[in-house]
């Protein structure tokens, strides 16, 4: 038997068809709402938020954090 790869189209219809199988339709709808792309610049949000941290600095603050924690 050959097989042939599938375009993105019909590979999606498939999954679907899948889920909506083993899920029934409500479940595979709340299962495919999971998934989200988002929106913005993650790694831009991140630096801002976090800035840009050494490997050192990093471990510095995990052992302050473990330190206050107990």
């Amino acid at each position: 038997m050959k097989s042939r790869f599938k375009t993105p189209n019909e590979l999606r219809q498939a999954g679907i068809a899948a889920l909506v199988k083993t899920l029934g339709p409500v479940d595979a709808t709340q299962f495919l709402r999971l998934f989200d792309a988002g929106s913005g610049d993650y790694t831009r949000r991140r630096r801002d938020l976090l800035g840009n941290p050494s490997v050192d600095e990093v471990i510095s603050e995990m052992k302050q954090w473990k330190k206050n924690s107990k």
